[in-house]
């Protein structure tokens, strides 16, 4: 029977105890050590039970423990801590970037398909979304001026187990949004907020709901209201669920919906921030609402969105990037594209590589990419990648010139970083470490810790992880039905003074989780080496479609289960941000093993750094640049493979070898105190050249000044004036395109000599017609470099050729000179591309004509 009428029923919490519900509905507590150790103290078991959940935890509280708390001084006086320190917090000002020159007054919109902030608010499903969770925790820390907008999932992600064979099988239990850190927008007290958008032949509409992280908001859809059909409200079910239909329609919601709830809400961001490409349709409501509200054309508009939209691609294999036919975007966009004033060919167009190419699906990243001035990828291998993925939207621009950019990932720090680990380096760090996680001389201070501190605060988050790990283990066991003795077992498991290994990460089969299992015999003796035992804690879940990574969850749940192993190799299931914490918290080694070059970052490795954990990865995604000899270890030397098989079985050698010749004869090498200093030594060495660097503060202050500034400062300037600018560069655009083809690079004069000296200057003239263009239209470069044998020029620079004087109406003497700076065989071509001061650079159009 359904309801006639509903209502929410909060909490009734004494006076004294109010703030606890304020403190429950913001995400700042779960980065904050006294913090949540308040939560824990009102009832620890409670806390455990109710997923580490705040707010769900004061609602089941016994009201008699909330009446003892209300008394309890000691009590009173932890929470009023807590809450000098929240309120001091909030006070921080923010609203402006910080720059060397002067603050810049802006906003950024954020825009991303899953959030991963808290185990408690499982609207996550892997790194993309835990990444945008830290980023949040570090514009909150930092002051940044952003909003988040998401969308709220019924369902969320899937909670994972294992069946005895060791498949894996899904359940997905229904979120609570009454039990989440989230409050319904409303209009008035009774009434929510209700956003409409246009979806095929009718209206879809929408709840938006409000998240605080700190300082930051966050703002997520949902279409689960009764005014929706029972179809449409299965929209916001679940992440990643569906097909591509439901994908489409999930993404229409976040981009298009998301512009529509910031409107309505009264928000005007300036920096509009994809977080991949499931959000780029904003990008074309925002193009249709400045044509209804400035009488823009189309190409108007667009450049004042270009000009202010970011994009960050993290994805560098086209079969994991969103794809949808012809037929599926006419039915969902029919009408939508007309309100742009083009046709139906440019609309599709903007989705495809080739825009001619009846048969290309529409791609969101192209779409993203072909209305953001801003990109990039997320490690300088995938930026490298993406701009070989994608080079045909920038066709004959050398692939190292193509406007794709790095900005590698980070992490948020504190939220990672154990209690004792936060400890320790309150006490040999100072604050800075919290207020200034960037300044490579506050790490640097690490060194001064005493060996035996860390040593031991590192051993005792090892003693921990492994008593999590058999209280996982034991329930899940208990829900599979297993036996006494195996759950007996299960209590014994893991040794808390072994050399732990961690591997946690979603299972795709170009992760290969499967990699270190490869040789079960050779692995049985170095972990079975009884003066110096190894161990291995997996977790991770596959993708609910995606067999071949729950065939390899079965395969290592079979190998673990040899009698020689089962004591020795865990995995276990649900992986989640609790559980991730445990592992990066608790393990000496972190196992990473993609497939070169098919991780674009990467965090996990980095979470493990701040708490004396030490990488052993593949050079891939964000070790290329992490790894520096004496910080951890390399599987390999950076190559490429195209026999997988081979691939396989070389690197599997190189974990086993690198296990047995130095990292646990280098783990088990104690001095007379018992304690392993050289390994002590990489675990220091770790910290103070990691720490610094791969942290989200770092990446979002890259993000500030590399495209959050520029971008703000080039869309203000494009709209002053009465937007005078706008209407100069769309119409100096069209200019170029319709009149390119006229360029022409004649009558080239070389250098006199065909052998010249290091030091010795070489000088090139050129007779370049441009038609109907003129100089100030363009730039004309000599380009030059060492060539290779099949006469290519690599390693190139470049040197603007000046215009020496007009021969004849449309046609230019240019010349260009520079010195030899090295010895060998060069070479030199010349070139033209277009020129104008609201260029982001001049590859920009993907226009360039080579002599």
């Amino acid at each position: 029977m359904k309801a006639i009428r509903s209502f929410t029923v909060i909490p009734s919490l004494p006076a004294k105890l109010e703030f606890l519900r304020i403190l429950a509905y913001n995400l700042w507590w779960s980065w904050n050590w006294e913090a949540i150790d308040l939560f824990k103290r009102l009832d620890y078991e409670l806390w455990e039970t109710s997923g580490h959940n705040p707010v769900k935890m004061l609602g089941s509280i016994n009201q008699h423990r909330l009446l003892e708390a209300s008394k309890d001084e000691a009590f009173l006086a932890h929470m009023n801590r807590v809450k000098e320190r929240f309120e001091r917090y909030l006070k921080c000002p923010i609203g402006t970037i910080q720059t060397h020159l002067e603050p810049i007054h802006t906003l950024i919109a954020y825009f991303s398909f899953e959030y991963g902030l808290h185990e408690s608010i499982p609207i996550y499903s892997g790194g993309l979304g835990v990444l945008a969770g830290d980023l949040i925790k570090s514009a909150s820390e930092l002051g940044f001026p952003l909003v988040g907008v998401g969308i709220l999932y019924r369902y969320g992600n899937f909670k994972q187990y294992l069946n005895p064979e060791g498949w894996q099988q899904e359940i997905f239990p229904e979120n609570d949004f009454y039990n989440l850190p989230v409050m319904l927008i409303r209009k008035n007290e009774n009434e929510p907020l209700l956003i409409d958008i246009e979806l095929a032949d009718r209206k879809i509409f929408f709840y938006v709901w409000r998240m605080y992280v700190g300082r930051i908001m966050l703002i997520f859809l949902d279409a689960n209201v009764p005014q929706n059909s029972t179809a449409d409200r299965e929209i916001t079910a679940k992440l990643y669920g569906g097909d591509s239909e439901m994908r489409i329609k999930q993404e229409i919601l976040l981009g298009i919906g998301g512009i529509k709830a910031l409107t309505a809400l009264g928000i005007t961001p300036t920096i509009y921030h994809m977080n991949e490409g499931h959000s780029a349709f904003l990008g074309l409501e925002r193009i249709k609402m400045m044509m209804e509200k400035y009488n823009f054309n189309f190409d108007e508009a667009k450049e004042a969105v270009m000009a202010s939209n970011v994009f960050t691609t993290h994805t560098p294999v086209k079969a994991g990037i969103d794809l949808f036919s012809p037929e599926l975007m006419e039915k969902y966009f029919s009408n939508y594209y007309k309100k742009l004033s083009i046709s139906w060919d440019e609309f599709i167009g903007l989705g495809r590589v080739n825009p001619k190419n009846k048969d290309e699906p529409f791609c969101m990243p192209v779409l993203a990419m072909k209305l953001a001035k801003h990109i990039n990828g997320v490690s300088k291998l995938h930026a490298k990648i993406s701009r070989k993925m994608w080079q045909g939207l920038w066709p004959e621009i050398p692939e190292n010139e193509i406007p794709i950019i790095s900005i590698t990932n980070g992490v948020h720090i504190r939220f990672w970083l154990s209690s004792e680990m936060a400890s320790l380096y309150d006490r040999y760090l100072g604050p800075q470490w919290v207020d200034k996680p960037m300044d490579q001389n506050v790490w640097k201070r690490a060194t001064s810790i005493p060996d035996s501190e860390l040593w031991r605060a590192h051993e005792r988050m090892r003693e921990q992880l492994v008593a999590y790990a058999r209280r996982l283990l034991v329930k899940q066991l208990k829900k599979r039905g297993a036996s006494l003795s195996e759950i007996e077992m299960a209590k014994e498991v893991l040794d808390p003074t072994a050399l732990t290994i961690g591997f946690g990460r979603r299972f795709a089969e170009y992760k290969r989780g499967y990699l270190i299992m490869k040789n079960p015999d050779r692995l049985k003796k170095i972990i079975n080496n009884p003066e110096k035992p190894v161990q291995i804690i997996f977790a991770g879940k596959a993708h609910q479609k995606d067999n071949q990574g729950k065939e390899i969850i079965r395969q290592i749940v079979q190998i673990a289960r040899h009698e020689e192993l089962r004591k020795k190799i865990v995995f276990l299931e649900d992986y989640d941000i609790a559980l991730a914490q445990y592992m990066v918290q608790g393990v000496d080694i972190w196992l990473n093993t993609p497939r070169r070059p098919l991780e674009a970052s990467g965090t996990s490795g980095m979470k493990v750094v701040a708490n004396g954990g030490i990488n052993m990865s593949v050079l891939d995604g964000w070790w290329c640049e992490g790894y520096k000899g004496e910080n951890g270890w390399a599987i390999g030397a950076g190559e490429i493979y195209e026999d997988y098989e081979y691939q396989d079985e070389v690197e599997s050698r190189a974990i086993y070898d690198l296990l047995e010749k130095e990292i646990v004869p280098l783990f088990y090498k104690r001095g007379t105190d018992g304690l392993p200093r050289e390994w002590i030594a990489i675990m220091k060495n770790s910290i103070t050249t990691l720490c610094p660097y791969f942290n989200t503060n770092r990446m979002i202050e890259e993000y500030g000044e590399l495209f959050y500034v520029p971008g703000t400062i080039n869309f203000f300037k494009l709209m002053q004036d009465d937007k005078k600018r706008i209407h100069e560069i769309a119409s100096w655009k069209r200019k170029i395109r319709e009149n390119w083809n006229q360029i022409e690079i004649k009558e080239v004069t070389p250098c006199s000599q065909n052998v010249l000296k290091v030091g010795d200057q070489f000088v090139v003239e050129a007779k370049i017609i441009l038609g109907n263009l003129t100089p100030n239209d363009v730039l004309v470069e000599l380009y030059y470099g060492k060539m290779d044998s099949q006469g290519n020029i690599k390693n190139s620079k470049r040197a603007i050729m000046k215009q020496i004087k007009e021969i004849e109406k449309g046609i230019y003497l240019y010349k260009g000179s520079t010195r030899c700076r090295e010895s060998g065989h060069q070479g030199y071509a010349i070139r033209v591309l277009p020129f104008h001061e609201y260029l982001s650079s001049s590859f920009e159009m993907g226009l360039i004509k080579w002599g």
